[in-house]
């Protein structure tokens, strides 16, 4: 694919999830020039985080900070967390793109509602087949782990603040809860997976 093509099979074939700081992140996934196929890439175009991180840049020089100055953030922390963090991949390192089997659809991404206790969100999720599958995230959304043979496209719905208990039945969470019921097997359940960032100019 040529970076047009790219572009173009993004905005045609995946919806994106919108940022008001980041901008829209297209979820999909990505074979590599020498064949590795990597599932989990959140493209984006690179303007808003470019402009966030001058912005950054001149505030933290003309001491204008939103940490305080005994927080240890300094300028140079600034400028590592933009030059020398995350996961990142070169848009001319990728030969093809198409459709992630771990990016959970939109529509079914906002049936999700919100933390079932601090800093967790637990619930089931609903196949076509009618099975029934446990999940949970501490943080992130974009691309979860999925069940062998299913891909994020056999989802036919959400049970919100739900587990499987290690007998096999559906639960409903107490929300919040502080401590894990008895009969919560964390084994069977399918968390979020790391994923790549791609940006590209002109997306």
């Amino acid at each position: 694919m040529t970076i047009e093509e790219k572009i173009k099979f993004l905005k045609d074939n995946i919806e994106p999830l919108s940022d008001q700081i980041y901008g829209n992140g297209y979820r999909a996934s990505a074979y590599m020039t020498d064949g590795t196929f990597i599932p989990c890439v959140r493209f984006r175009n690179s303007k808003p985080i470019t402009e966030l991180a001058v912005k950054r840049f001149n505030d933290e020089r003309k001491g204008k900070s939103i940490f305080s100055r005994d927080s240890g953030m300094g300028y140079k922390d600034i400028v590592k967390t933009f030059v020398a963090s995350g996961n990142r991949i070169n848009e001319y390192d990728i030969d093809r793109i198409e459709k992630s089997p771990c990016a959970f659809p939109k529509e079914i991404l906002d049936q999700i509602q919100g933390e079932t206790t601090m800093g967790w969100t637990g619930f089931c999720v609903k196949m076509t087949d009618g099975k029934i599958f446990g999940y949970g995230s501490s943080f992130l959304f974009d691309f979860f782990q999925m069940p062998n043979g299913y891909s994020a496209n056999d989802i036919k719905e959400i049970i919100n603040h739900s587990y499987l208990s290690k007998d096999g039945d559906l639960k409903e969470h107490k929300v919040p809860f502080f401590d894990r019921p008895d009969d919560y097997d964390e084994r069977n359940i399918y968390r979020e997976r790391q994923y790549f960032e791609c940006y590209i100019d002109g997306l």
